[in-house]
């Protein structure tokens, strides 16, 4: 639901601007029409601040000791002194960065050149300051010829039966060999040990580093909350009207209806600033507040992804929310894998980056669990065979046949179907807000007809209706709803010419319209297909078990079921994600009109803004 706002205008003397936005910000409930991204250098520098202490804090809280796999060697400065854990942390992470990168390096020189052994580069040096040129060879053991070392100088230095490395010295200009040499190693192995050595107790001092600026945290959240609220404030000092040769500064900005009372308390006690105030209308651009339970909440996000609503569209998150988890559990479809969401949702609470997403993994599982057992299946195992269930259980299970489809896809199209009707209804709905009813005529029109028409079709199959009675009403509905749509769709012309932008709507929407439906196919056909994944590692890892005696089959029973079903589960997740997304993006928000193009409430205020 979209919250109502209120409409600010103030007035006050540009002397006095500073200090009326850090008051805004106590009250942290007024969004100050500002401008969106930085408009010069001062707030680009602010805008980075704010940035890098957020991902310093995000790197630093992910930080594990125990779990650091040289968590033994470490030695966190925990006294030591730290005047800007900023600054500290960025020199601290890019050198940590260098410092992996050239250990890598160091490994790879090590492999390169463990061969060749030690040598000294000071001696190869004098010996080619001397004419002689020294040439380094690996080839594979196959291509070594050792009738070489007949014609040329040469000395193999190391055979591990796959390759051959040697040497060969010349002071023959005009010197050839059958092989290609490789480039003269720059260290050798030693040297490179020693390197790799000193990095690696690099690292770790580093490591430490890092694990004291743990304790900063609280001093890093500070400083983004200070600096995000100086942004705020700057952007929003930007984006106020001047007047009166710059001596007059003004504001406009928003907050909700319910704040009204409080906040004109405090205006009126500020006696520096004039303000106006009215109730905020579509035209004003007002930002968007959306408010709901705990269960909708979780949703905002999904909402979010796509685009608020209007200050005069319908709030999408209630429908969605709905929607999302039936369409996710149905592509899920395993009461087995519900349970594991539920697992990793309580996980992740403990987790610092990815607790505020915890519910909702959570929630996702519960429903998962319900439409795995409707769905019957148990990590991949069909419980609707199962003698210990319930007989009442089994009643709530969908199986067998529908006129001949699988009922799992019937009920598939039936609740797309469902969809798409709530999503017309909702179209004329809020049409006639907008534009009132005898200029939403042609919406009612499709809206009669469709969902008109799926009602009449329900309870014809029920049986409750007449093939004659059922007759006479489809054609009510046809009539009634050709005059909306071909005649009255715009009230303000002739009628005669509302008929050719009707043929095109009928021809948009009947082709448009199949598609929708089969569309919602989708949600059978990723919930079979993670079903049947299931049951093949099931019946892998049951091949391994043999006779059933106890041994070695069953240790491998375990690990092919456990890492199948992990991999299932990911790509089911993944599935099940993306395309209920799909549904509700395209075929949903299509069919309802909505376009999502409000901008979200964001108050000026002292605290950390999310």
């Amino acid at each position: 639901m979209i919250d109502k706002m209120t409409k600010y205008s103030f007035v006050l003397l540009s002397g006095e601007a500073e200090g009326f936005l850090r008051k805004l910000e106590d009250l942290g409930v007024v969004d100050i029409t500002r401008a969106e991204k930085p408009v010069d250098d001062k707030s680009a520098k602010l805008l980075k601040e704010s940035e890098d202490c957020k991902k310093a804090i995000s790197s630093l809280e992910t930080l594990e000791f125990e779990s650091d796999p040289d968590h033994t060697k470490l030695k966190p400065s925990w006294d030591y002194e730290v005047n800007d854990p900023l600054e500290l942390f960025e020199k601290v992470s890019t050198l940590e960065k260098q410092l992996k990168s050239d250990i890598n390096a160091y490994y790879k020189e090590i492999e390169d050149t463990r061969a060749w052994g030690s040598f000294d580069s000071e001696v190869l040096d004098d010996l080619e300051s001397q004419g002689l040129k020294i040439r380094f060879y690996k080839v594979p053991k196959k291509s070594y010829d050792p009738s070489w070392s007949m014609e040329y100088a040469l000395q193999e230095i190391a055979d591990d039966g796959h390759h051959v490395w040697f040497v060969t010295v010349s002071d023959d200009p005009s010197y050839s060999f059958p092989m290609a040499d490789i480039p003269r190693p720059q260290n050798d192995c030693r040297a490179a040990e020693c390197l790799l050595a000193d990095s690696e107790g690099e690292l770790i001092a580093c490591k430490g580093l890092l694990y004291t600026l743990q304790d900063y945290i609280p001093q890093l959240k500070d400083r983004q909350d200070k600096t995000q609220a100086s942004l705020q404030r700057y952007l929003a000092k930007a984006g106020a009207g001047k007047a009166a040769e710059d001596h007059i500064t003004t504001f406009e900005g928003f907050a909700p209806a319910g704040e009204e009372e409080r906040l004109c308390k405090a205006f009126d006690s500020m006696d520096d600033v004039i303000y106006l105030k009215e109730e905020a209308v579509k035209e004003d651009n007002p930002p968007i507040k959306l408010k709901g339970n705990w269960f909708t909440r979780m949703f905002t996000v999904l909402t979010d992804m796509y685009g608020r609503p209007d200050y005069d569209e319908f709030d999408p998150t209630p429908y969605l929310s709905v929607f999302f988890l039936l369409f996710f559990a149905m592509c899920m479809g395993d009461a087995g894998y519900g349970l594991a969401l539920i697992v990793i949702g309580l996980i992740l609470r403990r987790s610092k980056g990815m607790k505020d997403i915890a519910p909702l993994v959570s929630t996702l599982g519960v429903g998962t669990f319900v439409i795995g057992i409707v769905m019957h299946t148990f990590f991949g195992y069909d419980i609707s065979q199962v003698s210990w269930i319930p007989g009442w259980l089994k009643k709530c299970m969908v199986t067998g046949n529908i006129a001949g489809f699988d009922a799992n896809m019937v009920l598939s199209v039936l609740i797309g179907i469902l969809h798409l009707s709530l999503a017309f209804i909702l179209k004329a709905i809020y049409a006639t807000k907008k534009r009132g009813f005898l200029n939403s005529l042609g919406t009612w029109g499709w809206t009669l007809l469709i969902v008109g028409g799926v009602i009449v079709g329900g309870i014809t199959l029920t049986g409750s209706l007449s093939s004659a009675v059922t007759k006479w009403i489809i054609i009510a509905l046809g009539v009634i709803s050709a005059i909306g749509i071909f005649l009255l769709s715009d009230i303000h012309r002739n009628p005669l010419k509302n008929i050719a932008p009707g043929l095109w709507e009928t021809y948009n929407t009947a082709t448009g319209l199949l598609g929708d439906v089969l569309s919602y196919l989708r949600l059978y056909a990723l919930g079979l297909a993670g079903g049947m994944l299931g049951k093949a590692f099931n019946d892998i890892a049951a091949m391994t078990v043999g006779d059933g005696s106890i041994g070695f089959g069953w240790i491998a029973f375990a690990l092919i079921f456990l890492v199948g079903h992990a991999l299932n589960l990911a790509m089911c997740c993944l599935g099940a994600f993306v395309h209920p997304l799909r549904l509700n993006f395209l075929e949903f928000f299509k069919n309802s009109g909505y376009e999502g193009k409000g901008r979200t409430y964001r108050p000026i205020t002292n605290k950390q803004i999310q």
